[in-house]
């Protein structure tokens, strides 16, 4: 189990859809399944939060994904489709109060996200 441990301040989530959320290439396969443990996670992100949901899926996809995760209560923000497959990077500054502003997690692809909880430290 990985905790993630976080400031009550409101946040931005970067999350990848396939293999984090769905089934990696489900949608090829006229497989589609929300992996384990997503709608449990999804409970813990604070309506304040900001959702950045990113996918190599064509546009062309959009529609049908989105009616997907929507059935599914996933709320999100931005839904970001045709981001190339490599890395993604995300570069950010520290608060000067020491407080770490970037964080990267990652998952082995559809394994879900049980193996992944947030605590909120009220101290941070």
């Amino acid at each position: 189990m990985t905790e993630l441990i976080l400031s009550c301040l409101p946040k931005t989530w970067l999350i990848d859809i396939d293999g984090v959320i769905l089934k990696h290439n489900g949608h090829q396969q006229n497989d589609e399944v929300l992996l384990p443990g997503v709608e449990e996670f999804w409970q813990q992100i604070s309506k304040q939060d900001f959702v950045i949901l990113l996918t190599a899926r064509t546009e062309d996809l959009r529609d049908t994904t989105l009616f997907l995760l929507d059935q599914h209560n996933l709320r999100y923000n931005i839904a970001i489709f045709g981001v190339p497959t490599g890395e993604r990077i995300c570069i950010n500054d520290k608060k000067p109060s020491g407080l770490l502003t970037s964080y990267a997690i990652n998952l082995l692809r559809d394994g879900g996200l049980n193996s992944l909880r947030i605590i909120n430290n009220p101290n941070m």
